[in-house]
């Protein structure tokens, strides 16, 4: 629930404690910021023309998801223990991975952190104890500095500095991301993006002097996919900014059923480094 989460927030414009005020979130200073009908609250300190993903593009994740076919990264996900503080994901989507951290820990709170409206809609009922929040990953975060014991970055981008702000000295970031061979039989068939064969060295570089790598665990699993799995499962990421579902659904059509598809990514644990400062 989103009142549990607030000790955790703070205003994006001021820095200054939220409180409830009716269906809003007040600071002392008043800015106001309304509490949406569907649960979450837009804390985005300017204006932004990101909207993230599309309403068509949560469903086939929700629909995919919830099917269990990522499954090994959930329980990969559940192998880092949190720090003090609450659980954050940035780049959340639907909720999906911080709801089953959450029901490993009952007894902490999440931030479900994401710029796509359709998708804080699903996150915000994803669990009892999630608060949902509309931010941009670019701008800094409306989390208190050093308040995060675990934040999750599962396919999502990364701001270093902010990610190394939000999280307690004791704490872990944990970041989940393709390797060349993830998803490679549909890569050629339905002209998906690749991958960088130094993805997971690539992730660590951006993410110094701010981070040290702590643990690197590659996660592969084979998936067998129905035509509506495979079709969701390309709808659902980056290959759906520029191709229709009708077309993604045509082009799946064509492959023999079940759909046999790897699974492959790196689950990379990381240690915040006390020497750098970041901050407000």
């Amino acid at each position: 629930m989103l009142v549990d989460t607030l000790p955790f927030l703070v205003c994006p414009h001021c820095g200054d404690d939220l409180g409830l005020n009716g269906t809003s979130l007040r600071c002392p200073n008043r800015h106001t910021f309304d509490i949406a009908r569907q649960g979450y609250v837009s804390l985005l300190r300017a204006p932004t023309s990101f909207t993230g993903d599309t309403a068509a593009m949560i469903e086939a994740r929700a629909a995919f998801l919830g099917a269990g076919h990522y499954a090994p990264i959930v329980r990969e996900l559940l192998t880092v223990e949190p720090g003090p503080g609450c659980v954050a994901d940035v780049g959340a989507g639907i909720g999906h991975y911080l709801a089953a951290v959450l029901n490993a820990y009952p007894e902490r709170v999440g931030l479900a952190v994401d710029a796509a409206k359709p998708a804080l809609k699903k996150a915000a009922r994803a669990h009892p104890n999630l608060g949902a929040v509309l931010c941009d990953a670019w701008q800094p975060l409306p989390i208190r500095t050093g308040s995060t014991g675990l934040v999750l970055n599962v396919f999502a981008p990364r701001n270093p500095s902010e990610l190394h702000r939000i999280l307690h000295p004791s704490g872990r970031l944990v970041v989940v991301a393709p390797t060349e061979r993830h998803l490679g039989e549909l890569v050629s068939a339905v002209d998906m993006l690749t991958v960088a064969a130094d993805k997971g060295d690539q992730v660590s570089s951006r993410l110094s002097p701010y981070f040290t790598e702590e643990r690197r665990t590659l996660c592969e699993f084979p998936m067998a996919l129905t035509h509506r799995d495979a079709a969701a499962l390309v709808g659902m990421g980056p290959t759906a900014f520029h191709t229709s579902v009708d077309a993604i659904a045509d082009q799946v059509a064509a492959l023999s059923e079940p759909v046999m598809v790897t699974g492959s990514v790196t689950v990379t644990t990381y240690l915040p480094e006390s020497t750098v400062e970041s901050g407000r």
